[in-house]
C-alpha cells in the first residue's frame, strides 16, 4: 500500500471510500512540538552518556519553537497539490519543490537565537554559517536532500536541517488536501515531502490491541501509517525480528529485516506516553551500535546525527 495526497474536491468525487478506520496520514501539529521535544531531550540527558549533546539538541529545538512563531508562513499550495496529485508525487517533494528565501530567513533567525547560547566550536560554526552566501546555503541544502552528506560538514548539518525542517513543517500544515491509501510502493518515504523517517511510533489506540504504527518524518514532522508485521523499509514479512536491551516491557525496540538488512527503532507510547520520535531515538544510540554489530544498516536518519564526512 502507498499513501497519496489529493485535493479535497477530487477525493469527494472519487469512487473509493474516503473514510478509513485508520488515518493513513497525520499532518504535523506544530503547537509546542519543538518545545516538547526540547523538554524531552533535557529529561533524557542527566543519565545518558550523550547528555551534553542531548542538551545541545534541546537548545536547537527550543530555538526552532521561537523562530516558528516569529516567522509565520503564508502560502497557497492548491496549484502545487493539484499538480503533484496528477503526477502521483508528494506535494512537498524535497527533490523537485523550489525553495523560497523563507528557509534562509528561518536559518538566520535560528542563528541569532542560538549564538548567545553557544560557545567554542559550535559558536564558530554558527558564525561561519552566518557569513555563508545564499548560494552556498542552497548548495548545502541540496546536498543534504540528495543524501550527499560528505558535501556538508556534520557540525553544520543539524543547523541547516533545523531551518529546513521548520520550513517544511510549516508548509505541511498548509496543505489543503486529504490522504488516500492506494496500492503502490515506496512507503518508506514520507508521502508529504519524500524524506525518510527518524523512527516509528506505535500510538496507543483503544480499538487496536497492539496500537497503530506510524513512521515519523525527519523533515516535515508528518506521520504516515505502515501496518505492523511488515518491514518499514522493504515491505517484506519473512525475516523480521524485534530487539531490545531491557526486555519486552521497554518503550524502545528495534525492528530488523533480514531481507533488506536494515533496522528502525519503534517507540511504544503505551509503555511510555512521553516518548518523542527525535529525542528518544537520539538518546538510544547504544541500540544503533548494537545493530551495527549485528550487521544491520539504519534505514532512518536523525536530524541531530548526520553521517560524518
Amino acid at each position: 500500500m502507498s499513501i497519496r495526497i489529493i485535493p479535497q474536491e477530487q477525493l469527494e468525487k472519487s469512487d473509493g471510500t474516503a473514510a478509513d478506520t485508520i488515518p493513513p496520514l497525520l499532518f504535523p501539529r506544530l503547537k509546542n512540538l519543538y518545545s516538547r521535544r526540547a523538554a524531552r531531550l533535557r529529561q533524557l540527558a542527566p543519565k545518558n552518556p550523550l547528555g551534553d549533546y542531548l542538551r545541545f539538541a534541546a537548545v536547537i529545538a527550543q530555538a526552532q519553537e521561537i523562530v516558528l512563531y516569529d516567522h509565520p508562513l503564508q502560502m497557497d499550495l492548491r496549484a502545487r497539490l493539484a499538480q503533484s496529485a496528477q503526477q502521483e508525487k508528494p506535494p512537498l517533494d524535497i527533490h523537485t519543490l523550489p525553495r523560497s528565501a523563507h528557509w534562509q530567513r528561518l536559518l538566520h533567525s535560528l542563528i541569532a537565537e542560538l549564538k548567545p547560547e553557544m560557545s567554542g566550536q559550535a559558536l564558530a560554526v554558527l558564525e561561519n554559517l552566518e557569513k555563508a552566501s545564499a548560494h552556498e546555503l542552497e548548495a548545502m541544502a541540496s546536498a543534504l536532500f540528495a543524501g550527499d552528506f560528505a558535501q556538508v560538514s556534520s557540525d553544520k548539518s543539524p543547523f541547516i536541517w533545523a531551518a529546513l525542517s521548520v520550513y517544511w513543517a510549516q508548509m505541511a500544515t498548509l496543505i489543503p488536501g486529504k490522504a488516500r491509501v492506494e496500492y503502490g510502493e515506496q512507503h518508506q518515504f514520507c508521502p508529504v515531502c519524500a524524506s525518510i523517517p527518524v523512527s516509528g511510533v506505535v500510538h496507543m489506540d483503544t480499538q487496536q490491541d497492539d496500537g497503530l504504527r506510524y513512521l515519523h518524518c525527519n523533515l516535515c514532522e508528518s506521520e504516515w501509517h505502515v501496518a505492523a508485521g511488515k518491514c518499514s523499509n522493504c515491505d517484506h514479512t519473512r525475516d523480521l525480528h524485534l530487539w531490545s536491551l531491557e526486555g519486552d516491557e521497554t518503550a524502545i525496540k528495534v525492528e530488523s529485516c533480514g531481507d533488506c538488512g536494515t533496522y528502525m527503532k519503534m517507540l511504544y507510547q503505551e509503555k511510555m506516553p512521553s516518548v518523542e520520535p527525535v529525542a528518544d531515538d537520539l538518546a538510544s544510540l547504544v541500540l544503533d551500535a548494537r545493530m551495527e554489530q549485528e550487521g544491520f544498516a539504519r534505514s532512518s536518519l536523525n536530524p541531530f546525527m548526520f553521517p560524518g564526512e
